[in-house]
């Protein structure tokens, strides 16, 4: 392991941000990291965050007579994801510095990228199967928060759309006051999901999971759901979500029930869920076609008279429960 003062030996022209503006260390380092491979890194030196307590960013910090701007953690946190970099654990040069370091993503290891066929992309030995959402603060706080919104423990019919490995229902285990009253239906089109699905919740005998494809539910003749969950699913491009939302509040949800629906704000990279929905041909995150989604379903379904919440970060849920 080096040493701090050979860190700063080997690399005497490392960039010091502690007297730099933001203004001019967001071009810098973006100008740098283009010249990075994937797992390449970049180090700069910065006033130390934990120096200095309850103090915004951009205020002055005042050691041995010299000024510097104060920054957090977070700030860095945040320029990292921005450019799809993992920021790696801080070094102590002493208590007024530290270096922060990032390492460039490699946006090729992504399931966004997978080239498996339509189903197995999210089947049980994709790289999707490796996300686990309840493991990402920024979506289970959410989430969970979401669940206590249409107060889970009285909705006994739950229906979840694009279950996947379960997650949703995992959450649902941890949190119901009486969960062996519930009745949960989880649909999805891989077979290999559903199947990993059904392994990994055997020993609950009031859980049913489903291979069907969601355009054709009526097939299935499901009786109505008190709860009707989906997340990251109903935006998928071979499904019309406005007419797929309608005919799911009409014919498969009753009318005392409620709705939560998850939007994706992000994309899997690398490992890291990384903030910001993308479209094709734009380099930075673009959410017009998130917000027309969830601006639809709040119309609708305040137009059907449900109170309509939305809230969330990396995804936006949007909970409806009928006032009926």
């Amino acid at each position: 392991m080096h040493s701090i003062k050979s860190i700063f030996k080997y690399n005497s022209f490392m960039q010091n941000f502690s007297q730099t503006p933001m203004i001019q260390i967001i071009p810098f380092l973006e100008t740098q990291l283009k010249k990075l491979s994937s797992k390449e890194s970049i180090s700069f030196k910065v006033l130390n965050p934990d120096y200095s307590s309850s103090t915004y960013n951009g205020n002055s910090v005042i050691i041995d007579l010299h000024e510097y701007i104060y920054r957090g953690y977070k700030t860095w946190l945040d320029l990292a994801q921005q450019f799809q970099c993992r920021m790696l654990t801080p070094l102590m040069v002493d208590e007024y510095f530290v270096i922060i370091k990032y390492e460039k993503l490699n946006s090729d290891v992504s399931f966004h990228k997978q080239s498996a066929d339509k189903e197995e992309k999210y089947g049980k030995d994709s790289i999707f199967s490796l996300i686990h959402k309840n493991e990402e603060a920024a979506y289970l706080y959410y989430y969970l928060q979401a669940l206590k919104n249409v107060k889970i423990d009285t909705r006994v019919r739950i229906l979840n759309l694009g279950i996947n490995s379960g997650d949703e229902f995992q959450a649902i285990i941890e949190v119901a006051e009486d969960f062996e009253s519930l009745e949960l239906v989880g649909i999805d089109y891989c077979s290999s999901a559903i199947e990993s699905a059904q392994e990994k919740f055997k020993e609950y005998t009031n859980i049913k999971f489903i291979q069907a494809d969601i355009n054709e539910l009526e097939k299935l003749a499901l009786e109505k759901f008190d709860l009707i969950i989906s997340i990251g699913t109903l935006q998928s491009s071979n499904l019309e979500f406005n007419k797929l939302l309608m005919s799911l509040v009409q014919n498969q949800l009753k009318r005392s029930g409620a709705m939560i629906l998850g939007f994706p704000n992000c994309r899997w990279i690398d490992g890291e869920m990384v903030y910001g929905a993308r479209v094709k041909n734009y380099a930075f995150s673009e959410m017009g076609l998130l917000y027309k989604d969830v601006i639809f379903s709040k119309k609708y379904l305040q137009q059907k008279k449900f109170r309509v919440t939305i809230t969330g970060k990396d995804y936006v849920f949007l909970m409806g429960t009928s006032i009926l």
